[in-house]
């Protein structure tokens, strides 16, 4: 018995040290930057300590790529797109990293669009990476972990990172507080949708491309784009140096996807010169900060075992309305402050 377990555990992979993990992100070792991401996106208390101290040592080997977030409705061709502009740009000698956000699966929760059936070209372009993520269940479809997976990149030296969101609910606000550049793809004709506009996404937007511009669909898509265009004027502009550009590209026959990267281009260097970049930046770091204590905080409302007993007689007591759900959260609160009160290194050393 001892033999086949000493047996088992010696076909187990070995796990790699944290030298190892920075050494290989570094060196661009394709297979460790896998296992680096794998580790990022662990739920294991100890692979999350690992993968901390992983993001701390690369830290200052991040911030030298171009962050572009891409989103559009489902349909509107993002894979297409984006493998066309990823091919354009290895073609010039530029290493790509795309963060391809996919609905998860109901039952594993693991990603259920592979990423060599929708980029199967750039999937195996040498200069090329591409990591897709499960959403599971996080805000918009966007991976929680999606900001840790683009530093371990940088720290790989891509120059320039993709970041696809599925384009549902509020994803593209968390994307767009992520990326340098927000890019939307629009559908030819969806200029219908500018009665309810969704204009939330187009003061998002940093370029706003109508794609699938060819055939029957350019003179369609041009309608498209004056239409947003005039749209545009009625907004208030998120930066006051920038003027969003409306363009048509047709990603399937390559057309137009030069001209807007040189925009995006033109835009990171205006924010580079200006001085804009590192704030923007700084701003988004803080912004995530922020998130993760407000992550924190919920799951330990969720698995503290007291406070999961309290939260469950205040559920009943709203349900039952005998108690406000203000007065509940109230309630909920109180008693984790009274938590971490107790559980302080001060409290116990008075204590003691």
């Amino acid at each position: 018995m001892n033999d086949m377990t000493d047996q088992s555990a010696s076909q187990l992979p070995r796990e790699l040290s944290l030298q190892e993990y920075i050494d290989g992100v570094r060196n661009g070792d394709r297979v460790i930057l896998g296992k680096a991401l794998t580790l990022v996106e662990s739920s294991h208390l100890r692979h999350q300590s690992l993968a901390q101290d992983l993001l701390t040592k690369l830290l200052p080997h991040t911030g030298n790529a171009a962050r572009i977030g891409i989103t559009g409705m489902p349909g509107v061709g993002k894979s297409t797109f984006i493998e066309t502009l990823g091919s354009m740009l290895t073609g010039r000698g530029l290493r790509v990293a795309v963060l391809a956000v996919d609905p998860s699966s109901d039952l594993t929760g693991g990603s259920i669009l592979g990423d060599k059936t929708r980029m199967a070209r750039l999937s195996v372009d040498d200069n090329a990476f591409i990591r897709s993520s499960p959403s599971a269940g996080t805000l918009g479809g966007v991976a929680r972990k999606t900001r840790e997976t683009m530093l371990i990149c940088e720290a790989a030296d891509f120059d320039v990172i993709l970041v696809e969101t599925i384009g549902v609910g509020q994803s593209e606000t968390v994307v767009a507080n992520m990326t340098d550049f927000f890019l939307a793809l629009i559908l030819p004709g969806a200029g219908d949708e500018l009665q309810g506009i969704k204009r939330g996404l187009i003061e998002l937007a940093d370029l706003i491309v109508v794609n699938q511009a060819d055939g029957e669909k350019e003179t369609i898509a041009k309608h498209t784009a004056e239409e947003y265009r005039h749209a545009l004027q009625y907004i208030h502009a998120r930066e006051a140096d920038w003027q969003v550009p409306v363009v048509t590209c047709s990603a399937l026959k390559n057309i137009g996807i030069s001209e807007l990267w040189d925009l995006v281009i033109k835009r990171e260097e205006q924010l580079k010169s200006s001085g804009q970049l590192i704030e923007k930046r700084q701003r988004q770091m803080l912004h995530w900060m922020n998130s993760l204590i407000d992550d924190r905080v919920r799951q330990l409302v969720r698995s503290h075992p007291e406070i999961v007993q309290i939260r469950q007689q205040v559920e009943k007591d709203v349900l039952a309305g005998s108690l406000p759900p203000a007065s509940g959260a109230d309630r909920i609160v109180e008693a984790l402050t009274h938590i971490i009160q107790i559980d302080s290194p001060e409290r116990n050393c008075d204590h003691d």
